[in-house]
């Protein structure tokens, strides 16, 4: 089953919570924010070759954090590696990024998006990596690069779940699925408009 829903099962919210310092609501709100916009931010990616060639590269590294059932032990998770994912997708607009989450009601600010994003991106690509090779081998190149093949249909397939979920995530899943206004829309339409 490829769905938002669960790819957000595999997210430990108590743990993260616990490791930020935040009540389970506040870690909720802010994963269910922030995981559409890395899903976004890696399809922006994911649509020019040089980025599905780099992404590709990068779920080769993350295929085992969410074997078998259930969330991933957020102590398997490499913080240090997210971080480097985490400027990949976004670049220069990072920034931009975390304060357009942090705005969000309930999400606990900037700071704490700042600190999540790194924890959930290792998350993100472990479960393409799992979807896109059901746990075997490397995918093949023409499966995940042929007119937006394979990854662009498993990422746009997330997002369009994520709008369904209701909540912030939802309204945020909603506006980076449209590509619409604000400033998530924008910084991922820029992203997409060549600056890769």
């Amino acid at each position: 089953m490829t769905s938002f829903d669960d790819l957000l099962s595999q997210v430990p919210i108590a743990q993260i919570a616990d490791q930020l310092g935040v009540d389970q609501a506040t870690a909720t709100t802010a994963v269910q924010a922030a995981l559409p916009t890395l899903l976004g931010g890696l399809q922006v990616n994911a649509a020019q070759p040089q980025g599905a060639a780099s992404l590709l590269g990068a779920l080769d590294n993350h295929g085992g954090l969410v074997e078998g059932e259930g969330a991933v032990d957020l102590g398997q998770v490499d913080v240090g590696d997210g971080e480097k994912i985490v400027d990949n997708v976004f670049g220069d607009e990072k920034n931009t990024v975390i304060s357009a989450l942090g705005a969000g009601g309930g999400t606990g600010g900037n700071d704490l998006i700042g600190k999540l994003l790194p924890i959930l991106a290792p998350i993100v690509l472990a479960y393409l990596a799992e979807q896109l090779t059901g746990g075997t081998a490397a995918p093949a190149p023409q499966q995940t690069q042929t007119s937006g093949g394979g990854l662009g249909d498993l990422l746009g397939g997330l997002l369009g779940g994520s709008s369904n979920s209701g909540g912030l995530g939802g309204v945020i899943g909603e506006a980076l699925s449209k590509n619409a206004g604000g400033a998530l829309g924008s910084v991922l339409g820029g992203l997409l408009g060549g600056k890769r």
